[in-house]
């Protein structure tokens, strides 16, 4: 029986992961998308916790790399759109998956609106945001403990919520038609995948971030880069009006919704599922 550490992870615990084009796939002892920002800050906080961390990415960055060396982490390179990928992350965790943090995304900007997006792109990001999850959760289900005991936690996004394209500037780039329907399916097949994986001891949730400090928002080329260049404004503009959003008015960081990631796939949470967790500053609404 393994002890559970300060965090809840079960010490020894077997984590897998994944590192897709530098965004996380989510993977509790499996995580898919650790590279940069929120999932490599996800990788790293198992890792400490005393798990087994098994991540696979498409590329790398020197900062996975370098937990690589430490012996905390074993990568994958895996392409999360291909089929193939989820049972080769699952086979390189050489034995049962406790938790799988599903951390995959992409989020280009779309400055052309809706007439511009061609079927290739359409395609390209339901096969990344919405099947490879799920090739990832059906491979990884049946690898979860025979004591029946697993979480499975994705990493969505507000997006799935806000409807209204004149809510913001960002909405210009990343307007709701383009956003909801990356989002909106994952968060609702986690829901569905809850309550048939619920009495085989598994619990499946997910976190839905705002704004936050990564180069998914902030680096060259990122949401904000696009945003500036867009609305003739500039970039410090931009996250200003995004961080007035908020009530906190500030974005968040990596940790503090890898933080959240983990205290959900550890046993502390262990009677929570089915359930959403906003992190996102007070930026939706609440009336």
């Amino acid at each position: 029986m393994s002890l559970p550490t300060r965090r809840g992870l079960p010490e020894g615990g077997r984590a897998a992961c994944s590192w897709e084009g530098g965004r996380p796939d989510r993977a509790g002892p499996c995580h898919r998308g650790a590279g940069k920002g929120i999932g490599l800050a996800i990788a790293e906080t198992p890792a400490a916790a005393g798990a087994t961390v098994v991540a696979g990415s498409h590329g790398t960055t020197p900062e996975p790399d370098a937990l690589v060396d430490k012996g905390h982490v074993s990568r994958v390179p895996v392409d999360r759109a291909e089929p193939d990928a989820a049972g080769r992350l699952v086979e390189a965790a050489g034995g049962p998956i406790d938790i799988l943090i599903d951390n995959v995304g992409t989020a280009p900007a779309r400055t052309g609106g809706f007439l511009s997006v061609t079927d290739e792109e359409w395609r390209r990001t339901v096969d990344l945001n919405l099947l490879g999850a799920v090739r990832v959760t059906r491979a990884v289900l049946p690898s979860m403990p025979a004591a029946e005991r697993g979480s499975v936690v994705t990493i969505g996004s507000v997006d799935a919520t806000l409807p209204d394209p004149s809510s913001s500037t960002t909405a210009r780039v990343r307007p709701p038609w383009w956003r909801s329907p990356r989002r909106s399916p994952r968060r609702c097949r986690r829901r569905s995948e809850s309550k048939e994986a619920g009495p085989k001891g598994v619990r499946v949730n997910t976190v839905s971030p705002g704004p936050v400090e990564t180069e998914l928002w902030l680096g060259g080329g990122g949401v904000v880069a696009s945003v500036s260049a867009a609305a003739g404004t500039t970039p410090e503009d931009v996250v200003a009006q995004a961080s007035g959003a908020t009530v906190t008015g500030r974005f968040s960081k990596p940790p503090e919704v890898a933080d959240l990631v983990v205290l959900l796939a550890g046993d502390r949470a262990s009677n929570i599922t089915g359930s959403d967790f906003v992190i996102d500053g007070g930026l939706i609404p609440t009336w």
